[in-house]
């Protein structure tokens, strides 16, 4: 097979795109994969960083909020959406794939509604529980949407064919082991939590767990792993204005990155985290309790919808940014630690919500679009 992937912007874009691809190989050596992303993206780093060949278009994203610079911009956005449909025809036709696979961002957008143009069977995937606009907009044009969860189904008309795939987890994830991980880290027999805001940090959760940290380290009854992220060097100073010395208190570990995440995340008992799809997935499939802190900052706030999901199905609790403080972040936490049989039905609720063989409902999904879908090259 000859399989076009796209999708950027983040990493909840890209890397279930890399992961797919990566099962693809595992099960037909031969295929030949092409990723289209958008010149500077995150994708034209993580990609080629897998081993996979690039081709590169150029687009923006519309601006929401009125300004005379943002229409400036989206007149911008206008003029690129048509080169880029031009450059994305050049490549498609130069390529020659069998199947086109988006997995989302903006960069999806001309890339999947050229290549349906021209006949290439296509098929998308949707990681959030709520669809954002390029996804729903697409859906009437490509042979199947992909779900991650089945709440995504209603936001589709009824013509759209959609099939509930998962979201494909990493395998170092899926098979860490909780004590193996504990060991490796040199974690006792306390409670332990990990909270994190992702790679650049959450000023509003790191704000809440400073304090978190400060009441715990006081009791000195649970362990904690966090990461704060590079965009909040203040962080250590924050502590330290709440009276914590962590040479102190060796239970509390506070990194600005956690490059070792599927340990940390195998150790956990409570997982405290925004609420990206990827991240929920990964709690999913490990079955772990969580606290979740939607970003409000993200298109369409499908964070929030992401952890409903959750929460509705008894598999999560939740905390809206604009109700976290440091003391009922604290609250809540101690709350579920000195409730091991609510934490464990959290996550025991929360592994029945993950599928686990998503990559592998993905690709049948794939072979399916490409063994129908017949196009003119």
């Amino acid at each position: 097979m000859r399989i076009l992937f796209t999708g950027g912007g983040t990493a909840g874009h890209i890397n279930p795109a890399l992961a797919v691809a990566g099962y693809l190989k595992e099960q037909e050596p031969g295929t030949e994969i092409l990723y289209v992303g958008n010149r500077g993206g995150m994708e034209e780093r993580l990609v080629p960083k897998a081993g996979y060949n690039m081709a590169f278009i150029t687009i923006s994203g519309f601006q929401r909020k009125l300004s005379f610079k943002n229409v400036m911009k989206n007149v911008k956005t206008v003029e690129r959406i048509f080169t880029a449909s031009i450059e994305t025809r050049k490549i498609i036709k130069d390529f020659a794939p069998d199947v086109c696979v988006g997995t989302g961002g903006y960069v999806s957008g001309p890339v999947i509604r050229e290549a349906a143009k021209l006949g290439v069977p296509c098929v998308i995937h949707e990681s959030n529980a709520y669809p954002g606009v390029t996804t729903k907009l697409l859906s009437k044009h490509v042979h199947t949407v992909m779900l991650a969860v089945p709440d995504a189904k209603k936001y589709f008309d009824k013509g759209v064919r959609t099939v509930v795939t998962g979201n494909p987890v990493r395998g170092e994830v899926l098979n860490m082991d909780r004590e193996q991980a504990r060991r490796e880290l040199g974690l006792d027999s306390r409670p332990v939590v990990l909270s994190f805001g992702g790679s650049l940090g959450a000023a509003a959760l790191n704000c809440a767990a400073a304090y978190m940290l400060s009441k715990s380290g006081e009791k000195g009854a649970y362990q904690h792993i966090h990461g704060y992220g590079q965009n909040d060097p203040m962080f250590l100073e924050e502590l330290t204005e709440y009276g914590l010395d962590l040479s102190e208190n060796p239970q509390i570990r506070v990194l600005e990155y956690i490059d070792n995440m599927p340990l940390c995340l195998a150790a956990a008992d409570l997982v405290i985290s925004r609420a990206g799809a990827m991240t929920l997935s990964e709690i999913e499939a490990k079955g772990k309790g969580s606290i979740l802190i939607p970003s409000p900052n993200v298109a369409e706030n499908h964070q929030f919808h992401n952890a409903m999901a959750l929460v509705k199905r008894g598999a999560g609790e939740i905390i809206e940014e604009k109700d976290l403080t440091g003391e009922a972040l604290w609250k809540k936490t101690e709350k579920l630690l000195c409730d091991p049989e609510r934490l464990e039905k959290l996550g025991k609720n929360a592994r029945k919500m993950e599928v686990l063989d998503a990559n592998r409902r993905i690709y049948q999904v794939i072979k399916d679009a490409c063994e129908k879908g017949v196009w003119s090259r």
